[in-house]
């Protein structure tokens, strides 16, 4: 298996390099040179199979010949063995057609646990083998730094710099990373949004002497090995409700469409995905790119789902690369444009090509507070925030009594304990593994929103690569 650039002037590499790299030379993000195909006979062998053996089944045609199968099932073995259900991500019913998949069962309590529990024992067989160094930098909305920090603490020949917005994350999700002292381990929060510290991001992905200087490495879902792992839920859950022999829609809270992007990746190897809804908050630049061609960005508003607060859905390339019919230098010349004028509009031809798999929906305040108590009062279940806009967006979509709808959970309600007291009158307690959070002390530090003091700030404490 290889990986191209959505941009189409970055050297195309194996999974190993594609792991270690994150985001392309050329600015562009790698995709699969081509999508592996599972017939519907294979999907339905995977019936029944415990996570770790359908990840192997899943994850093997991007692996290549990178890891053995023995390799890639130790490196699953050692990821899930840390969830606290054996399932991993089970299912729950909610009524005759909708369920929710609960991906909170990692170290964390959100689903980047899935993928980045892997990913970080994906860097360090990688990297034991090589002579080198790996700086790691993130910029989180609130559960990808978290989880990255815990797959990465203390791991040798690996620093990671995790950027936050500052007062922009719950204070769970905060304390999840700030309590976390291992010397590898480096916080910033950035005085602005999401947007700024993503930014930052690419930023130091295009400076090529910055990046080369400290071999730069991804953990945001810019990173396709961080995608790849995610695919493996969609099988998981649609064999058990009946794929291949029905299809299945999945609602998915998205705001960097990363999670949704999964999805669409499964329905490309053939997983019968009836449809994909894409569910915003009021930060809604996804819904109005799917239903009105208007991919232009505009003000962040922070609200109760902060990890939904995002106008520039980084993933969104990918899917535009589809779109452009895989055309790198065409897709190249449309992101320049959108990054000189942050506005993009997609044609109509392009927006009908998509609304064959996806659709979209923007829940406001209210509608997420309603989907929090239909939860509680009708199911009994205490859902996020985000969670519970993925879940209005699935009551609205209408899709008939005879598809399943699954609802992806996203987080953990304790994540977000506020909000769901606000909404629903409980308190969510935070499970026994996550210990004494509140007790612990915190270290990050302030910083601008300028290239200039985090690099700066970075450059003072990575190891340079040798």
């Amino acid at each position: 298996m290889r990986y191209i650039s959505t941009r189409g002037a970055a050297p195309a590499l194996d999974f190993e390099n594609v792991t270690l790299t994150g985001l392309a030379a050329d600015g562009g993000l790698y995709v699969p040179e081509s999508w592996p195909h599972f017939s519907a006979e294979a999907i339905r062998k995977l019936a029944g199979l415990s996570y770790v053996d359908t990840a192997v089944e899943v994850m093997a045609p991007f692996v290549g010949d990178s890891l053995t199968r023995e390799e890639l099932r130790s490196l699953c073995t050692a990821a899930y063995g840390r969830f606290d259900h054996e399932a991993v991500t089970p299912l729950v019913q909610l009524d005759p057609t909708n369920w929710l998949l609960e991906l909170f069962h990692g170290p964390t309590l959100a689903f980047k646990d899935v993928a980045l529990q892997l990913l970080g024992l994906l860097f360090e067989r990688f990297l034991s083998t090589r002579d080198t160094h790996l700086t790691v930098v993130g910029a989180t909305s609130g559960d990808t730094g978290s989880a990255a920090i815990d797959a990465l603490a203390g791991r040798a020949k690996v620093d990671i710099f995790m950027l936050h917005p500052l007062g922009r994350v719950s204070d769970v999700q905060r304390r999840q990373m700030t309590t976390v002292l291992a010397p590898n381990v480096h916080n910033i929060a950035i005085e602005g949004s999401f947007d700024d510290a993503q930014a930052l991001v690419k930023a130091m992905f295009a400076d090529q002497g910055f990046a080369g200087r400290f071999r730069l490495s991804a953990v945001n879902s810019i990173n396709w090995a961080r995608l790849m792992a995610q695919i493996v839920y969609y099988f998981y859950a649609a064999v058990r409700l009946g794929a291949p022999d029905r299809s299945i829609a999945f609602s998915v809270p998205t705001g960097n469409f990363g999670d949704v992007f999964a999805g669409y990746a499964a329905a490309r190897m053939g997983l019968p995905v009836a449809k994909l809804i894409v569910a915003t908050n009021v930060n809604d630049i996804l819904h109005r790119a799917l239903s009105a061609g208007d991919y232009s960005v505009g003000t962040v508003t922070p609200t109760a789902a902060p990890s939904m607060d995002i106008q520039v859905s980084s993933n969104f390339e990918r899917l535009l690369f589809d779109l452009h019919a895989r055309d790198g230098k065409a897709l190249a010349a449309t992101m320049a444009g959108f990054e000189a004028s942050k506005t993009l509009a997609i044609p109509q031809a392009m927006r009908a090509q998509a609304a064959d798999l996806f659709t979209s929906a923007r829940i406001d305040a209210d509608g997420m507070a309603l989907a929090m108590r239909r939860a509680a009062e009708k199911s009994g279940q205490i859902i996020d925030p985000h969670t519970a806009i993925g879940l209005a967006a699935a009551h609205r979509a209408d899709l008939g009594r005879d598809v399943p709808v699954v609802t992806l959970a996203t987080a953990h309600a304790a994540k977000f304990r506020d909000a769901v007291e606000r909404a629903t009158g409980n308190r969510p307690h935070l499970p026994a593994r996550v210990g004494n959070l509140f007790e612990r002390e915190e270290r990050y530090a302030t910083l601008p929103a300028t290239l200039d003091a985090i690099q700066g700030y970075i450059a003072e404490r990575a190891t340079p690569a040798r």
